[in-house]
């Protein structure tokens, strides 16, 4: 099931999230698992440090699964390092070559500031804005189908596009039942912007406080689903993309198995007012 973007491009509402998946054979194992599945969209960012890997394995896995590269969407992301004109551009390219790609279908600017800089640097917005027009002019030549941001607020977004008259194709954001942005969302949905969730699931820690609450696990009995399906389809049922991460074959199969049930609307305002404000990732608030 796909999302149509504001360019027309599609996206498929379910991705595999690669964070912390690292070396050749737990990469090639994962992405084996989720093409066996049905996944079409794979997630990674320089700081992952593991495109290279991905790159390596994806022409047998192509050939493996009879896919062409059109038939895949693959996502990256600007390094913090890499915050700025001209070197988003060739931080873009560097990622596109450890791929083995010749462009890739979304390329975000994965925070609002720049690494080394204090969050309240004005210089931070120079930088932005310069990653910015590098990516306005990556997609101009066919080497980035669609852009975005990533852990964006609204005035960053809104200040992207006062200057350059361009709004995000897509804003990957964390988003579940403890942290509803709903005035981001409000704004994206009338601007155009596809939201896009990672951290669907909750933090990878032990004390993982949306896996456990209450609330979501009576929804989880009821419907006699898992809490994660419980959640991916709670994002999904409102049209939020997500990308949950997995190297484990049994839930990467069951964290695309979302399309067969619906959550009741009662209980899908029940999770939603769970919302804390409650940032289990990075919170950009602070960034100027």
């Amino acid at each position: 099931m796909n999302a149509t973007l504001r360019n027309g491009n599609c996206v498929p509402f379910v991705g595999l999230g690669t964070f912390k998946i690292r070396g050749k054979e737990e990469v090639y194992n994962a992405l084996k698992a989720a093409f066996d599945a049905g996944y079409r969209l794979i997630d990674t960012a320089a700081v992952y440090r593991n495109e290279g890997d991905i790159g390596d394995c994806l022409p047998e896995l192509l050939s493996g699964h009879n896919l062409k590269r059109s038939d895949i969407f693959i996502t990256s992301k600007l390094g913090p390092k890499d915050q700025g004109e001209g070197t988003c551009y060739s931080a873009c390219l560097k990622s596109i070559a450890s791929l083995g790609c010749q462009y890739l279908d979304l390329y975000l600017i994965h925070w609002p500031g720049a690494q080394g800089r204090k969050p309240d640097d004005p210089v931070q917005r120079e930088l932005r804005l310069g990653s910015w027009r590098d990516l306005i002019q990556l997609q101009k030549e066919g080497k980035v189908k669609n852009i975005g941001v990533s852990n964006f607020l609204q005035h960053h977004i809104q200040e992207l596009y006062t200057k350059t008259g361009i709004y995000p194709e897509v804003l990957q954001t964390e988003h579940h039942p403890h942290l509803v942005q709903t005035d981001l969302i409000r704004f994206c949905e009338e601007t155009g912007i596809f939201y896009q969730a990672y951290s669907s699931l909750g933090t990878t820690t032990q004390d993982n406080q949306i896996l456990t609450d209450p609330v979501v696990t009576e929804v989880s009995k009821k419907l006699k689903k898992s809490v994660s399906q419980i959640l991916l389809k709670w994002a999904i049922q409102q049209r939020i993309g997500v990308l949950p991460k997995s190297s484990n074959p049994r839930h990467i199969q069951e964290n695309i198995d979302l399309f067969s049930f619906q959550i009741p609307e009662e209980d899908i305002n029940l999770l939603n007012s769970l919302n804390k404000g409650r940032h289990y990732c990075w919170n950009p608030k602070d960034i100027a």
